[in-house]
């Protein structure tokens, strides 16, 4: 399949209009544009003022899309985030006020400040697209991205995320702290107001729905499936691993990294489109024995050790 020009213009210019006001982290813009075009989620931990909310409403304003903000607490309830039936007394019938999450791109901050019961409203919401109020499915806008902001759990007032809920996030990333000469520009930056006030949109919602469907024909040779699937599988038969990948992570993957592939301007996946996307995908979903943690084991270095162990297939142009 031949990238189209079109689209490869796009891409690049969506990637040069987030770089624009969020400074230092061209390799978080594209892991970020990376779900966007797999129409995948993110979960982005971090400390409190890395740019999380700034990063998330860029994207919204170069796509032309639709952005609404969930900011999570504990008293937050489903409804809050879903919307509600609310009965008109004059015509003597129910009608459905939605919630926020009739957007394309909602930002979820916060996260794990709200309870279970709340985050489990956005379970429908992440994987079916649609949620469900008073028995009656309403569908979300098309496409439809959740980024989602949580602190780290040791911070007071934060709960732990669910395995179910974390499994459906393609990816989880950090921004971290700038570095000293990104920090002086960002401040030199913001001195006449908002860079992310000033942006204006590159493309709209159809065109990125088009792109979508363009990197469902990515090639992926059977070896380099096989490859994937390999680590996947040694995820869940690690011997410090309590719960490895899901079937679900396994397609996850595999959408990131025809898009990954994509964003790089090729039509074929390569074995090291695999293993540069495999922490960003693999990590939160390996959830170690009791008895690794005591033994101060880590997920990272369980995956480095899969990753090593694992052998990269040799391929011609991918296929």
């Amino acid at each position: 399949m031949p990238v189209l020009q079109e689209s490869t213009r796009v891409i690049s210019a969506l990637r040069a209009n987030l770089e624009s006001c969020i400074l230092g982290k061209s390799l978080e813009i594209q892991l970020l544009l990376t779900a966007l075009l797999a129409g995948g989620h993110v979960l982005i931990e971090d400390v409190p003022g890395t740019g999380k909310t700034q990063l998330v409403k860029a994207l919204a304003k170069s796509i032309s899309g639709e952005y609404r903000r969930i900011q999570c607490n504990p008293d937050i309830l489903p409804s809050d985030i879903t919307g509600v039936s609310v009965f008109h007394p004059k015509e003597q019938q129910f009608y459905f006020r939605p919630g926020p999450v009739m957007t394309n791109i909602l930002l979820v901050d916060e996260i794990n400040r709200a309870t279970t019961k709340s985050q489990s409203a956005l379970l429908e919401v992440m994987e079916e697209r649609n949620v469900t109020v008073d028995g009656e499915t309403h569908e979300l806008p098309h496409p439809f991205m959740l980024i989602a902001t949580q602190n780290p759990i040791d911070f007071e007032g934060t709960y732990i995320l669910p395995e179910a809920q974390l499994d459906r996030f393609m990816m989880k990333i950090n921004l971290g702290y700038p570095d000293e000469a990104t920090e002086k520009e960002l401040m030199r930056q913001h001195q006449m107001g908002q860079p992310v006030d000033q942006l204006k949109p590159v493309t709209h919602m159809e065109q990125i729905a088009a792109i979508q469907q363009e990197i469902r024909h990515v090639h992926m040779s059977d070896v380099v499936v096989d490859y994937m699937i390999g680590l996947i599988r040694k995820t869940r038969e690690h011997q410090a691993v309590l719960l490895g990948a899901s079937p679900r992570a396994s397609l996850s993957f595999m959408l990131a990294c025809k898009a990954y592939a994509f964003i790089q301007g090729r039509d074929y996946v390569l074995p090291d489109d695999i293993k540069s996307l495999a922490p960003y995908i693999l990590l939160h979903r390996i959830l170690l024995r009791p008895e690794s943690r005591l033994e101060n084991i880590h997920r990272e270095s369980v995956l480095h050790s899969i990753i090593q162990q694992t052998n990269v297939p040799v391929t011609m142009m991918g296929r």
